[in-house]
C-alpha cells in the first residue's frame, strides 16, 4: 500500500523549495507576465537548478541527477503550485526527462539533470496517455516550448511507425501564443529539421506516453499547491477582514464554506499522493511490473488528475468569493491561483477525459 505521509526529507526539500522561492520571485512577477509577457523568467529555473538540484531531480545519480523519486518531485510542484511560479519544472524535469529515462537516452539527460538544457515534449498540452497522434509539421499548443533547447517530436517514421527524434532550437520555428496563464506560457512549434532518433517503434510510443503519464500523475500535486495556497491565503483573510465590527471568519456562513474547501483539499491531498506513489514505486512503467500493478497506477493517475483538476478550480474560485471586492482586483493575487488552476484543467488531459479512462479501468459507466 502506498505511504500517503510526507517523510523527513520530503518536508526538508519542501522547506528548501519554499525558502528559494521566496527570496527569488517577486510575488508581483506572475500579474505582470500578462503585461509583460517578454519579462525574462530564466533566473529563478537556474536558481532552482544550480543550489537545489531540482532539473536532476528524477535522473539517476550515475548520469548526473539527484535520483529521487516522483513523491520528491510532487513536493516540488506542491511549492511551485503555491507561487504559481513560472519554471519549465513539470515540461522539462518531469515529462521530458520521463520520456527520455523510458527511452534509455543517455545522451541529453546529464545535460538536463544540471540545468544546462531545457526540453519539451512537442505534443498539444492537452495530450495524454494513449490519446496523441505523431507530428506532421506543426503542433499547437506547446506548453514550455519558448524556453526549451530541446524539442522531443514524436513523428511518423519509415513503415508508418513513431520516431521519436531530438530536434535542437535551431531546428524549429516559435510562434507565441497568448495563454490564460502566462506563466506557462504556449507556443505554436513548426518543425523544419529532422533531429536525431532517440527511440522508434513501440519503444517511442512507450516513452511518450511515460512522460505524458508522469506529468498527469504529478501535475495533480502542482493542482494541489494552489489549492493550499487558496485555502491557506483565504482563511488568514477571513480572520482580518471586518464586517459588522466583527471579522467576517467568525460568520457560520463563511466558517461552513472554508470548511467545505479544506475537506476537499483533504480528498485532493490524498489522491495526488497516491498518484506520486504509485509512480514513484514503478507502477506506470507498463511492461516492467506485473499488470495489475501497471492498472492500480493508472487508476490512481486518473483519479487525482479528475478530482485535483476540480479541486483547484473550485479553491481558486471559492479564495475569489471570499475576499469580496478586493478578490476581484488585478492586485489581489487570487486571480493569478485562478488562471492556473483553470489553465491546468485542461493540461495532459479534461477531468471528463480522466473519468472517461477511469471508468474504463475498473469497468463503470462513464459519468
Amino acid at each position: 500500500m502506498t505511504d500517503l505521509l510526507y517523510t523527513d526529507v520530503e518536508e526538508s526539500l519542501r522547506d528548501s523549495v519554499r525558502s528559494t522561492l521566496q527570496r527569488s520571485l517577486d510575488e508581483g512577477l506572475p500579474a505582470r507576465l500578462a503585461d509583460e509577457p517578454d519579462t525574462d523568467v530564466t533566473a529563478l529555473w537556474r536558481t532552482l537548478a544550480e543550489q537545489l538540484g531540482v532539473a536532476g531531480l528524477l535522473v539517476p545519480e550515475p548520469l548526473g541527477g539527484v535520483g529521487a523519486s516522483a513523491r520528491e518531485a510532487a513536493v516540488v510542484l506542491e511549492e511551485l503550485g503555491r507561487a504559481v511560479a513560472p519554471t519549465p519544472f513539470l515540461t522539462s524535469a518531469v515529462v521530458a526527462t520521463s520520456a527520455l529515462l523510458w527511452a534509455g537516452d543517455e545522451t541529453h539527460l546529464p545535460r538536463l539533470a544540471s540545468g544546462e538544457v531545457v526540453a519539451t515534449l512537442a505534443l498539444p498540452w492537452t495530450a495524454r496517455r494513449g490519446a496523441w497522434t505523431p507530428v506532421e509539421h506543426v503542433v499547437s499548443p506547446v506548453a514550455g516550448a519558448l524556453t526549451a533547447d530541446l524539442f522531443l517530436v514524436p513523428v511518423t517514421g519509415e513503415g508508418g511507425v513513431t520516431s521519436l527524434r531530438a530536434l535542437g532550437r535551431d531546428e524549429v520555428e516559435l510562434e507565441p501564443i497568448t495563454s490564460l496563464d502566462m506563466t506557462r506560457p504556449l507556443a505554436r512549434v513548426t518543425v523544419t529539421g529532422s533531429g536525431t532518433e532517440i527511440a522508434s517503434g513501440d519503444a517511442a510510443d512507450a516513452a511518450v506516453d511515460a512522460g505524458l503519464a508522469a506529468g498527469a500523475a504529478l501535475l495533480a500535486s502542482e493542482q494541489l499547491g494552489v489549492a493550499q495556497w487558496c485555502l491557506e491565503t483565504t482563511v488568514e483573510y477571513a480572520k482580518t477582514r471586518v464586517q459588522f465590527a466583527r471579522p467576517i471568519g467568525s460568520f457560520q456562513a463563511i466558517k461552513h464554506r472554508l470548511a467545505d474547501l479544506y475537506l476537499l483539499l483533504v480528498g485532493a491531498q490524498a489522491a495526488a499522493r497516491h498518484a506520486a506513489g504509485t509512480l514513484a514505486d514503478g507502477a506506470l512503467r507498463g511492461s516492467s511490473v506485473a499488470p495489475q500493478d501497471a492498472v492500480e497506477g493508472r487508476i490512481a493517475t486518473a483519479t487525482a488528475a479528475a478530482f485535483c483538476s476540480d479541486a483547484a478550480v473550485r479553491a481558486a474560485e471559492e479564495a475569489l468569493q471570499l475576499h469580496g471586492g478586493i478578490g476581484m482586483t488585478w492586485e489581489a493575487a487570487v486571480h493569478t491561483r485562478l488562471k492556473r488552476a483553470k489553465s491546468d484543467q485542461l493540461a495532459l488531459g479534461t477531468p471528463d477525459r480522466h473519468r472517461s479512462d477511469l471508468a474504463e479501468l475498473v469497468d463503470l459507466p462513464a459519468c
